[in-house]
């Protein structure tokens, strides 16, 4: 996809004309055109330069982004509310005095100095002020009459017939005027009345102000955009022969040594190598707490380091970094068009000619009823003409759009897309895998049982043994002693018996530890441990037992621990009204203990990733889903699911294919990715509304509609002066901004957010295929991890689509969807280490 800025845009016609131009082009397979960003995204085959001749041939200029080596905040400076606001500031001087004349001493007899004695000089002098004026907002005319040229009017053309209709009229009635001056003078004082130059004027001069408050308001959209640009350093401090030198950020290579010192911004994401510290991750992940640094530490640019001095190394620079990532995602949203917007775009398209014929209607109509003068038809025209708002229909969808994917952004949920900002709110299902995504993902000590001895003698005596070991339990264990600066004995003769454990020797006695069948076999163990282990086994956790010489020291229960926030954030998603699925390849058995605990609505276990992305297609025929991973194995589901979501600390690969990245790795963000989805879509939908009842309330309104009611209703003849109409154009753009900006007020973690009557819903089971099932008898086995070595190479052999496997119980039953013959999963098997006894 390329990306180019376009110029000349001023308001939804625009952007319509832009995108309809660019798809004629041909080999141009879609096209995004963003009235808030000036940007422009294009697919296909055409070259830039097809692309850039069509803009141009439409009017407008394009440009490709990053074509000069520029200040990345450039393109996101507000150059147009200075500008608009210097024009305001000078069309009201001379708006002043007009005012003054036509209104002041005409109505209110306000004294005027001598040289203005007479209608006529008075005339002469309302004619230069407005005059005045519109050279100082010649901007409209230009725009407005190039775009009636090319058949494509846009809000300046409204704005500039308006003002040319009232103007000329104005001079037409300057000329009667001084025609009857010098008749005699009798009939110039009538002709007083006929003169709109104050209308053209201030029609001009609102409409400059309200253009001046929606760039001010436009500007405050990307704030959260600014911010992150604000915070990656403009220099850095490197190592160069021995010696710390301060060089450009930018001028950073891959493998570079830099420092930090306490307060400053991490220049690029790197790896510590030298030194300790906490560093502050707010603003780019939004967790509260600072988070230790020590060697061999991740840091990402941009972040704050708040005490120690760390040297590190750079791994990723320039725009690789994962802060640059972050600002293209953002950037990415903006430039994006949410599928809601397509209804209001296409009104946008045909919108400024409708308005003129409506103007033009209105103006026939009043001028032969016969009742009123041409005056009074031209008012009611060019009521209608600068009225009638296309900017508020297209600025409804992108600043909230913006304003939503940037407070996502600064709570470490990144939308890539607008449509995935606008459909993660309307989900039914959430499907959750679960290694590393409800779980830590890697296995920890949950219990100790001792037996006879101390619990920090249990595991002083484990962690001796385990140490040399680097079995994935082992590592469980090693983990916890460390931690709890446990000691350990020097163990020898250490040694790896395949399928049952490991043995050395320690304190002069054998030091033993592994399976039941392995350690039962040497020392007794009693019946009050086993009943603990197998209770624990029905949790999902792997019981390993110690023993020394000839007596149990007892055992220590491992496994994959669900994330400490991981039950309650799956309860908000219940509570919000959402089936909450939890799909994985892991055994039934484990799964449905994780289950328990998580508190999901249902389980679907041992699906191999081509099964999981069968079983999101299935879901996607009930309702809207959206699947969370973090594996390179859920990458097919999430890319098939209606709204990808990758945790954050996931493979690069699950990010890739995600719509939608969370930052802390926190379930947490699921609900709060929602519930800001659904507070955006409400906010689109209340500016939506806005614009079109704006304009189907206010046009028939400015037409002259009500008028006739006088006659029969006194007191309801209502009409709309010009100058009032533009004055409510003015702010139409500017409210529906201003109320997209709430959404910066909003806290997508507050969970008391509930639709009213809303419930958890109901319980809906996947339809599974009739296969054949056969049940393997296997020895060896002896943790969690031998089960999933085990269950992995069962399912690699074609034509098994499960296989559900128990170290406890020593079996495996495998799911088959076509004849497979015992000898191939026998071989499996034995391939990974284990021996088959029976199959059934």
């Amino acid at each position: 996809m390329e990306q180019y800025d376009i110029t000349g845009m001023s308001c939804a016609a625009c952007s319509a004309h832009v995108e309809k131009a660019v798809l004629k082009v041909e080999g141009v397979t879609s096209c995004t055109v963003s009235l808030l960003t000036n940007s422009m995204s294009v697919e296909g085959t055409a070259s830039p330069g097809q692309i850039i001749a069509a803009v141009q041939a439409a009017g407008y200029g394009a440009s490709l982004k990053g074509g000069k080596k520029a200040d990345p905040q450039d393109s996101l400076k507000d150059v147009e509310t200075p500008k608009l606001l210097a024009r305001f500031i000078i069309s009201l001087a001379f708006l002043l005095p007009l005012m003054y004349l036509s209104m002041g001493h005409m109505m209110w007899n306000w004294p005027l100095p001598a040289f203005l004695s007479n209608h006529l000089s008075v005339g002469l002098a309302e004619l230069l002020l407005c005059v005045a004026v519109m050279v100082i907002n010649q901007k409209f005319f230009i725009s407005g009459f190039k775009s009636l040229w090319r058949r494509a009017p846009n809000m300046d053309a409204l704005v500039s017939l308006g003002a040319s209709a009232a103007f000329i009229y104005s001079v037409v009635a300057l000329f009667l005027m001084c025609n009857a001056h010098t008749g005699g003078g009798e009939g110039a004082a009538a002709y007083m009345d006929e003169l709109y130059f104050e209308s053209a004027a201030t029609i001009l001069t609102l409409i400059t102000l309200g253009k001046t408050l929606e760039a001010r308001s436009k500007g405050k959209t990307t704030d959260a955009l600014k911010g992150l640009m604000k915070l990656a350093p403009q220099t850095a401090v490197v190592v160069r022969e021995g010696k710390e030198v301060t060089i450009p950020a930018e001028h950073l290579r891959e493998g570079d040594i830099y420092v930090v010192r306490p307060g400053e911004n991490i220049p690029v994401d790197g790896v510590v190598i030298q030194g300790e510290s906490a560093v502050d991750q707010s603003a780019l992940t939004g967790e509260s707490i600072p988070v230790d640094k020590g060697v061999g530490s991740t840091l990402s640019a941009g972040t704050l380091n708040l005490s120690g001095y760390i040297r590190c190394r750079a791994t990723r620079v320039g725009q690789d970094t994962t802060l640059s990532q972050i600002i293209k995602l953002v950037e990415g949203a903006a430039s994006t068009k949410a599928p809601i917007a397509k209804a209001a775009d296409r009104v946008a398209g045909v919108f400024v000619p409708a308005v003129m014929a409506v103007a033009l209607v209105t103006f026939i109509v009043w001028l032969f009823v016969g009742k009123f003068a041409v005056g009074y038809a031209l008012a009611r025209a060019i009521s209608v003409l600068v009225i009638s708002c296309p900017c508020a229909l297209g600025l409804a969808t992108p600043v909230a759009v913006m304003v939503g994917s940037g407070k996502g952004a600064r709570c470490g949920i990144l939308f890539k897309t607008a449509a995935s900002l606008e459909i993660t709110g309307r989900a039914q299902y959430v499907v959750l895998d679960k290694t590393g995504t409800i779980t830590m993902g890697a296995p920890a000590v949950t219990d100790i049982v001792p037996c006879g001895i101390s619990g920090e003698e249990l595991l002083k005596s484990a962690y001796s043994l385990e140490r040399k070991s680097e079995h994935p339990l082992a590592k469980a264990i090693v983990h916890r002693a460390e931690e709890e600066g446990c000691g350990f004995y020097e163990a020898e003769n250490f040694a790896v018996l395949p399928g049952n454990g490991l043995a050395a020797t320690c304190l002069g006695e054998e030091l033993f530890g592994g399976s039941y069948q392995y350690v039962s076999a040497r020392v007794e163990v009693y019946d009050n441990i086993k009943s603990k282990a197998d209770l624990l086994s029905t949790e999902g956790k792997t019981p390993l037992y110690f023993a020394r010489g000839n007596k149990l020291l007892g055992l220590i229960a491992v496994a994959d621990v669900i994330k400490e926030d991981s039950p309650a954030a799956i309860a908000q998603l219940r509570d919000m009204g959402l089936h909450v699925i939890m799909l994985t390849g892991d055994n039934g058995r484990t799964a449905e203990a994780i289950a328990r605990k998580a508190g999901v609505d249902e389980v679907i276990a041992g699906v191999l990733p081509d099964g999981k992305e069968k079983v999101i297609a299935e879901l996607k025929s009930k309702g809207r889903v959206i699947m969370v991973g973090d594996g390179i194995n859920d990458a097919p589901a999430l890319t098939s699911a209606d709204v990808g979501m990758a945790i954050g600390a996931g493979t690069d690969v699950a990010i890739d294919a995600a719509d939608v990245v969370l930052m802390k790795s926190s379930l947490k963000d699921i609900p709060a990715a929602i519930r800001l989805s659904r507070a955006t879509l409400k906010n689109i939908h209340e500016n939506l509304f806005w614009a079109f009842i704006y304009n189907a309330l206010l046009i028939p309104f400015a037409a002259g509609v009500f008028i006739p009611l006088a006659q029969f209703t006194p007191g309801f003849g209502w009409q709309l002066d010009p100058m009032f109409g533009a004055a409510a154009m003015s702010l139409s753009s500017f409210c529906v901004v201003m109320n997209a900006l709430r959404l910066n007020l909003f806290n997508p973690y507050n969970a008391k957010r509930r639709r009213k009557g809303q419930r958890p819903a109901e319980n809906i089971k996947i339809e599974k295929e009739d296969n054949m099932q056969k049940t393997l008898t296997i020895e060896g086995m002896m943790c969690a991890h031998c089960e999933m070595h085990t269950q992995k190479a069962l399912q690699a052999v074609p034509g098994v689509s499960a296989a559900d496997v128990s170290h406890v119980s020593g079996k495996a039953v495998v799911t088959l969807t076509a004849p497979v013959e015992d000898a191939a999963l026998i071989k499996a098997v034995e391939d990974a280490g284990y021996k088959v006894t029976a199959i059934e």
